[in-house]
């Protein structure tokens, strides 16, 4: 899961969104979302749900460094 932080990454900017707006989404703040994708902060298993369902990916996209996202 070393690679969650830049998958994170990379769905964010992709749908154009802020640290805010999509903390505002999944209901966390935003500085953890920062966190997060500096490899600062682990999400729990309820965020990473929560990310997969927002963005429509799997969880194993997210988590599994050897899965890309498509």
């Amino acid at each position: 899961m070393q690679r969650f932080g830049e998958k994170l990454r990379t769905l964010r900017t992709r749908q154009g969104l802020s640290y805010r707006k999509l903390a505002s989404q999944l209901g966390v703040d935003h500085s953890h979302i920062a966190g997060i994708e500096a490899n600062k902060h682990n999400p729990s298993p309820e965020l990473i749900l929560k990310i997969a369902k927002f963005f429509g990916v799997t969880t194993d996209q997210l988590i599994d460094d050897e899965l890309e996202l498509e």
